[in-house]
């Protein structure tokens, strides 16, 4: 039987913005989300996103766009790499420089060999994607898959390689990533020297990601 679709809102903390995704988690995931921002300067970023049951990325497509500039790419598993098509209008490095900011470079990526081993994606500014590991190594209550049969651990760290995709720039960067299930409702992310402890709610959705967003229920 279908499952209805479901939708979560995060208010961003590190600057003006939101997220908004309707999402079906049924068998996997698909979701449809909307990314708004000011920094670096004012940004829309529309992602969809596929995952299957076992909660491995099946397809991301992100397209991002402000005044006078717009770009896309597309990431899908295809065997032991990656493909990764990108597409660019106008000229965001223009816009980026206008604002005193440096350029952001291409979007995607010229070696999608460098992905080799990544199973997860990651949008920048979006707590979404942190649930994609979450959900899938069992790191909250009630995020078991077939590949994750029993709830992890713990204190037991996790290391997972991702593909990274900066925003606005859609620059596609390999990532090393670090999750640590804490206890009930709580998981540690860490990524290069960045550390931080994330609330999560039963099913591996984030509630609060310290100095970038929190959720925000309906009134």
């Amino acid at each position: 039987m279908p499952t209805m679709p479901k939708s979560l809102f995060w208010a961003r903390t590190d600057t003006a913005g939101s997220e908004h995704v309707v999402f079906d988690d049924g068998a996997g995931l698909g979701a449809q989300g909307v990314v708004l921002a000011v920094d670096p300067i004012p940004y829309t970023c529309r992602y969809r996103l596929t995952v299957g049951p076992d909660w491995a990325t099946s397809r991301l497509e992100v397209e991002a766009e402000g005044a006078g500039w717009q770009r896309s790419v597309r990431l899908e598993p295809a065997g032991d790499r990656w493909r990764v098509t990108a597409a660019e209008q106008g000229d965001l490095d223009a816009a980026l420089r206008a604002a005193g900011h440096p350029a952001a470079g291409l979007p995607g990526l010229d070696d999608p060999d460098r992905l080799a081993g990544a199973v997860d994606v990651d949008l920048g500014g979006s707590p979404l994607f942190n649930t994609l590991p979450v959900r899938r190594l069992g790191l909250a209550p009630a995020a078991t898959t077939t590949s994750s049969p029993g709830a992890a651990e713990p204190g037991a760290a996790h290391r997972v390689t991702v593909a990274w995709v900066q925003v606005p720039s859609l620059m596609v960067l390999p990532a090393e990533q670090v999750y640590t299930a804490l206890g009930p409702g709580r998981v540690r992310f860490a990524s290069e020297t960045f550390s931080t402890e994330l609330d999560v709610d039963p099913g591996g959705w984030v509630l609060r990601y310290p100095g970038l967003a929190e959720r925000i229920a309906p009134r």
